[in-house]
C-alpha cells in the first residue's frame, strides 16, 4: 500500500531569503530563493537536471511529486522545448505549491495532475511519451521513497522513449538497496552522481540504444548548458567521472 500524502500538513519555513515546504516535519520537502522563484536553490534538485547532459532538448517531461515545484518551474521556464507534466497525490501539496512558491497554472505546456506517481506510469496512454523522467517521491517521514521496488522502477522505464532519460533522488539510508532496484529494472544501465550538500543523491539511468560518448563531448555539452541553464554542469561530469568506472569514454 501507499503511504498517502493526501492526509501529510502542510507547513512552511523561512530562513535567509529561502522558503522551504515541509510536510508536518522538520524534513525539507522543497525550497525556493524568494528573490528568485524560477532559480533551483538545492544542490539535489540542480543535480537532477544532469539528464540534459545526454538528452538535452526533452519533447516531454513527466515528474513525479510536485514538492514545492522547484524542477517543475525551471522546466517551464528554462527547457523551453518541452511540455511539463507533473504529478502530485496531494491536492495541498499543489494548492501550496500555487499559492506560496510561484507554480504558474496549467497552459499548453504545464500541467499538474493530482494521481497517485505508480497510477500515472502504469496507464498504458502513457508509455513510451516521455523523453526526461523526474522521480522524486518522499512523504512526510523521509525514510525512502513512497515507491521503492524494482516493478516500479520498470514501469518508470517503460514510460521512457527510446532514447529516454530518467534521474531519481534517493535519500539516506535508502541509496544502496534504492539503486540497486533501479539497476535492475534498466538493466544496469545506471549512474550515480556524488552525495549532495543535504544528503540526497541523484541516480541516473537510461532508456534506448547504448551510448559510447567521450567524456570531451560532455565536457562540451556541459559547458553548453551552463551558458543556457546557469548550473554547475561541468560539476555533474567531474561527478559522473569519480563516482563510476570509466576510462575516456563513457559507455552505458
Amino acid at each position: 500500500m501507499p503511504r498517502n500524502r493526501k492526509a501529510a500538513a502542510v507547513t512552511l519555513s523561512e530562513e535567509h531569503g529561502v522558503r522551504y515546504l515541509h510536510f508536518g516535519t522538520e524534513w525539507i520537502q522543497g525550497g525556493m530563493r524568494i528573490s528568485r522563484p524560477f532559480a533551483l536553490e538545492l544542490e539535489y534538485q540542480q543535480q537532477m537536471m544532469a539528464i540534459g547532459l545526454f538528452l538535452p532538448d526533452p519533447q516531454r517531461v513527466v515528474q513525479l511529486g510536485l514538492g514545492a515545484g522547484a524542477l517543475t518551474k525551471f522546466c517551464w521556464r528554462y527547457v523551453a522545448s518541452a511540455t511539463i507534466v507533473a504529478v502530485e497525490l496531494s491536492t495541498t501539496v499543489i494548492d501550496a505549491a500555487r499559492a506560496w512558491f510561484c507554480v504558474p497554472p496549467d497552459g499548453s505546456r504545464l500541467a499538474v495532475v493530482n494521481a497517485d506517481a505508480r497510477e500515472f506510469i502504469s496507464r498504458p496512454s502513457e508509455r513510451r511519451r516521455a523523453d526526461w523522467l523526474q522521480v522524486d517521491l518522499y512523504d512526510e517521514n523521509a525514510r525512502g521513497p513512497v515507491y521503492d521496488d524494482v516493478t516500479f522502477y520498470r514501469a518508470c522505464r517503460k514510460l521512457l522513449r527510446s532514447p529516454g532519460v530518467a534521474s531519481f533522488n534517493l535519500f539516506g539510508a535508502s541509496f544502496e538497496p534504492s539503486f540497486a532496484a533501479i539497476a535492475a529494472a534498466f538493466d544496469d544501465r545506471v549512474l550515480a552522481l556524488p552525495e549532495a550538500d543535504a544528503g540526497n543523491r541523484i541516480v541516473l539511468a537510461m532508456q534506448g540504444p547504448p551510448l559510447d560518448v567521450p567524456f570531451a563531448a560532455l565536457d562540451l555539452r556541459a559547458r553548453e548548458l551552463e551558458a543556457r541553464w546557469q548550473l554547475d554542469a561541468s560539476g555533474w561530469v567531474d561527478g559522473l567521472r569519480s563516482e563510476n568506472a570509466f576510462g575516456a569514454r563513457f559507455d552505458v
